[in-house]
């Protein structure tokens, strides 16, 4: 019986008994995001591209166009959708987007302000704020929030670990 499968399957390594040196070395899984081509030697020399690079970064290829461009930086949903409109896409799989598509497309993202440039931005208003000591400047600074949200209870966030302070005695009351 065990020859009948090796003979009908030798190809599957399930069904045979005895493992063959090659099962053990398998070829190194490919990283998610990464270009891949498996060496020759083991028999499966396909390319395979897992992401497509756009406006710097590499955005999934599984995701359909409107919300694997929310992958960068600055490109929330309102800004994919428009981008896909104005282009005139479907919002089909990134995988099944051409060459010429992707090129349109990764002209389209430059024009928006994404990724380093709008976090260059961000840091640079935020140290403008500082440096003019103004109370959002401050808060900032300090580390707490600046938009009028109440501090006593919440605001874990920025505030950071509890620290807890030594109780107080009490002061002895009237008996």
């Amino acid at each position: 019986m065990a020859s009948l499968s090796l003979s009908l399957t030798s190809s599957l390594s399930i069904a045979s008994p005895i493992a063959k040196r090659s099962d053990f070395l398998s070829p190194p899984l490919a990283l998610p995001c990464r270009i891949s081509s498996p060496p020759s030697k083991w028999g499966r020399g396909r390319l395979t591209i897992t992401c497509v690079r756009v406006g710097g970064v590499e955005i999934p290829n599984e995701k359909r166009l409107e919300f694997s461009l929310q992958s960068i930086y600055g490109i929330g949903r309102t800004i994919s959708r428009v981008i896909i409109n104005d282009l005139g896409f479907d919002n089909k799989v990134t995988r099944d987007l051409t060459e010429e598509e992707l090129a349109i497309l990764r002209k389209e993202v430059t024009k928006y302000m994404i990724e380093g440039d709008l976090r260059r931005y961000t840091a640079r208003r935020i140290d403008r704020l500082m440096k003019m000591r103004c109370y959002r400047g401050i808060r900032h600074r300090v580390g707490l929030p600046c938009r009028g949200q109440r501090t006593k209870n919440n605001c874990r966030t920025l505030k950071g670990k509890r620290v807890t302070v030594a109780n107080k005695k009490k002061a002895p009351g009237p008996k």
